[in-house]
């Protein structure tokens, strides 16, 4: 999915607040190209980048640093950076659910289990996070979501959403002129888990006839029945050009926090 993450650490503007600079910049995304975007605000990437992604489409979140550590209790395990679905289960056979679970756990213990990302995990639980943001974007998929107005869990209606997914997935491809072989599916259910499910063809996909049998294909494995779903998102992606598995562009931008909304 397309997104951008932008570090605010020099406030040339002089705006107080910092809420206020995030509010500024979603004002332009939206004049000058006509697009929603989440914000998120707090202290560092880590939790900019929870916040951001708590009220999308079109929201605004602020994670103050006195809040940080009970968000952080609460959050799923699968929120945190790295963890995806084989480390989420290997977490879970260990009876780490939660980031409060996670910040029980000792350094040594995590770094036995996880390696040198273990490091990373114990710290995040922690609300710490030292990760620089790196201006470099290399697009290695296109990609779109739908955050549901309400929480889905019939086959009509998620084939409905599938299909409006798929439609706009199309759209950003021919705008791009982005050619990929490999269709991913993901699915956020109601209690904030989600999950992904991938599928590589050898022809390119750039069309609806091509992208939303395969979607329809990957949705079959995902059980929402009982489950509800509520965000939807399809990308195409390159397995040719991808170098690593990061499809974020992270931005730098030169403001500063002097305040807390």
């Amino acid at each position: 999915m397309d997104e951008a993450f932008l570090d605010v650490t020099e406030n040339k503007k002089d705006i107080s607040l910092a809420v206020d600079i995030a509010k500024e910049i979603k004002l332009r995304i939206r004049e000058q190209l006509n697009l929603i975007a989440s914000a998120g605000v707090s202290y560092n990437k880590f939790l900019a980048k929870i916040a951001s992604d708590y009220r999308k489409p079109n929201g605004l979140c602020t994670i103050h640093p006195e809040q940080a550590l009970d968000f952080i209790a609460r959050l799923p395990i699968e929120s945190f950076w790295g963890v995806g679905p084989v480390t989420a289960k290997k977490m879970h056979l260990l009876g780490i659910s939660n980031g409060l679970q996670l910040r029980k756990c000792s350094l040594e213990m995590l770094t036995a289990h996880f390696g040198k990302v273990g490091a990373l995990y114990y710290e995040c639980s922690r609300g710490i996070d030292e990760r620089p943001v790196e201006s470099i974007r290399i697009r290695k998929s296109i990609g779109c979501e739908r955050t549901l107005e309400k929480d889905i869990s019939t086959r009509s209606s998620v084939i409905i959403e599938l299909y409006h997914v798929a439609v706009e997935l199309i759209e950003r491809l021919h705008r791009k002129e982005f050619k990929g072989n490999t269709l991913t599916l993901k699915i956020k259910f109601h209690d904030f888990n989600q999950i992904t499910r991938s599928i590589t063809q050898s022809q390119e996909l750039t069309t609806l006839d091509l992208i939303l049998p395969l979607a329809k294909e990957l949705m079959k494995s995902v059980e929402y029945e009982q489950h509800p779903i509520r965000l939807i998102g399809l990308s195409v992606s390159n397995p040719k050009e991808e170098a690593d598995d990061r499809h974020r562009a992270w931005e730098q931008l030169s403001f500063e926090f002097s305040d807390w909304d």
